[in-house]
């Protein structure tokens, strides 16, 4: 095998195949993922500065957006550069360690997603259900803690998918028919029994999934429960009005990533591959691409400070040009 280590069984390089079948429009389906990775970069990269600069966001909600946005930009990054220098230049490969890192970045980074849009319900519970105590409950230690739990959660749970995937033998070859590498495009190239990584990850997918899911769905229904409540319609209204984009968020990252993990382990037969390729990559960058402009239109305060930003610097410019 080409670039293998005969006693190991453990390939020097892999061998990113792309879209199997659509090699030839590798040119036009990288277009968009180009367009939304700039999107994705500028967009929470905007956010992260806008939030870090202007004191009216220093808000447990607005760190807690911040930590998505910064989730979201590091996880698109760790694959469509990658992806680009694969449809544009066609370099396919890449390092066997570079591959188990890319898995692991990608894998812990979702997770960590997850987590985050978790952390955001239960802050809008808080916001909505306890207003008189927000700022005594969420304080930026409590805000500190929350945050570097969920990362390490994200760790301790995605490190156990790189060690079962580099025990695996590699003698089928070296060639993966993706765009990334994922957990599971990398473990079926492997000759030996890589059952215990697909129960490993349905496991860790359903687990993060039920227990995320179920903490936003109970916050969800203590805020609907605590809105109707209310007597004044326009307290109705700005309630959902803070809940709106979040709930995009979640429907964004949650309904491709589902599609995806399932179909990975449950639809290869029925769905093809190039299909399920073509899928697995917006599931990355779909969020990255769209929460920047959900909570830049859902979000009163975001868009107040975009204003003040960009009329300040118009400001600054005309008293120095004056000067």
């Amino acid at each position: 095998m080409s670039g293998a280590n005969s006693s190991s069984l453990t390939p020097g390089f892999f061998i990113l195949n792309g879209v199997p079948g659509l090699e030839a429009i590798h040119v036009w389906i990288s277009l968009p993922f180009c367009f939304m990775y700039i999107i994705a970069v500028l967009g929470n990269c905007g956010l992260i500065y806008l939030i870090s600069h202007e004191k009216a966001l220093h808000q447990p909600m607005y760190y807690f957006l911040a930590l998505l946005s910064f989730t979201d930009v590091t996880l698109c990054t760790t694959t469509v550069p990658n992806m680009l220098c694969l449809f544009w230049f066609n370099l396919k490969e890449i390092d066997f360690n570079a591959c188990l890192a890319q898995m692991f970045f990608v894998h812990m980074l979702t997770v960590m997603e997850s987590g985050v849009l978790m952390l955001m319900a239960l802050d809008r519970y808080v916001a909505i259900c306890y207003p008189l105590r927000y700022a005594t409950i969420l304080t930026n230690p409590v805000i500190t803690k929350a945050g570097l739990a969920t990362f390490l959660r994200s760790v301790m749970l995605i490190i156990p998918f790189t060690f079962l995937t580099k025990r695996l033998p590699y003698c089928r070859g070296n060639l993966i028919s993706h765009t990334y590498c994922d957990h599971m495009s990398v473990a079926k190239v492997s000759c030996g029994n890589f059952k215990v990584n697909a129960i490993y990850g349905l496991f860790t997918a359903l687990l993060i999934g039920v227990f995320d899911m179920t903490c936003i769905a109970v916050s969800y229904s203590m805020i609907l429960r605590a809105v109707v409540s209310l007597s004044s319609a326009d307290a109705h209204h700005k309630a959902f009005s803070t809940c709106t984009s979040h709930m995009c968020a979640i429907v964004i990252a949650y309904v491709p990533a589902l599609f995806t993990i399932f179909t990975h382990r449950f639809g290869e037969k029925s769905i093809p591959h190039h299909v399920h390729v073509i899928i697995a990559n917006p599931y990355l960058m779909f969020p990255p691409t769209l929460n920047p402009i959900v909570y830049g239109v859902k979000t009163k305060k975001i868009q107040e400070g975009v204003i003040k930003l960009i009329f300040n610097g118009k400001v600054d410019i005309l008293v120095m040009s004056y000067k």
